[in-house]
């Protein structure tokens, strides 16, 4: 349990750099005209397919592990392991 204690720590931060990364990566879907109040329906409702859609899972995936590392460090803390 040492060791998993010992790097845990750093597991969050590349889990954290990734979706960070991931986040920043993928499109939005609003343009410069919804800021202002145009029509922006047609750009804010599309189907993922290829990189994007691969790209929005590994997001979903990363924030789950992210999610269960954080648990899992505090599991280990609250029972002194």
């Amino acid at each position: 349990m040492g060791f998993l204690q010992s790097a845990l720590p750093y597991v969050q931060i590349v889990l954290a750099v990734l979706i960070m990364g991931a986040v920043l990566l993928q499109r939005t879907g609003a343009s410069l005209g919804g800021a202002f109040g145009a029509d922006n329906f047609s750009s804010g409702f599309h189907t993922r397919r290829g990189l994007e859609k691969t790209l929005f899972t590994a997001t979903i995936v990363l924030g789950v592990l992210f999610t269960l590392s954080a648990l899992g460090a505090l599991g280990l803390s609250a029972f002194g392991a």
